[in-house]
């Protein structure tokens, strides 16, 4: 078999199964708002740009990533409940921060019902992408590497998160 069929079959077999996927799968946030709980928080793009910075706005609607250890909430040592930029939901507790060393505030276990996971495949190889449940708002990945007692990592955009501090 020449060789430039051999590449056009290989591409067909595995780039249009791969091809199809896209739409339900590639983590659009048109789809992640519809799985949002409150439907008073599934706002316009021109409303959410009025409400968030222009960063703010590239990481939980189009779910961009922050350049690592961008964020001043990844040095963020005190007690107090991290919440969604975007409508303040509480996602995560203090206690459950940890220092990855990747660059991006982590977090070992949300709180509950505050997360929606969903599978993104724009690396190619699939990984958890997780979103606010109540606005819709991207806020990072889920990875297996975190500690004790869940061994998950959920490696957060500072820019998707504000802190609230205790008292």
């Amino acid at each position: 078999m020449e060789r430039r069929h051999f590449l056009s079959s290989l591409l067909a077999r595995v780039g249009g199964p791969m091809a199809a996927l896209l739409p339900f799968t590639e983590g659009s946030p048109a789809l992640a708002a519809s799985k949002a709980g409150d439907p008073a928080w599934q706002l316009s793009p021109a409303d959410w740009r009025k409400r968030l910075s222009p960063e703010a706005y590239a990481v939980l609607r189009e779910e961009a990533t922050e350049r690592p250890n961008s964020s001043p909430l990844n040095r963020e040592k005190r007690s107090g409940t991290y919440v969604c930029a975007g409508c303040r939901l509480p996602l995560f507790s203090s206690r459950t921060k940890f220092d990855s060393g990747t660059g991006w505030p982590s977090f070992w276990d949300p709180l509950p019902e505050a997360v929606a996971t969903k599978t993104d495949f724009r690396l190619i190889l699939p990984r958890t992408e997780y979103h606010c449940r109540r606005c819709g708002g991207h806020q990072g990945h889920v990875f297996d590497d975190g500690p004790r007692p869940t061994g998950k990592r959920y490696c957060n955009n500072g820019v998707a998160l504000a802190f609230v501090p205790v008292g």
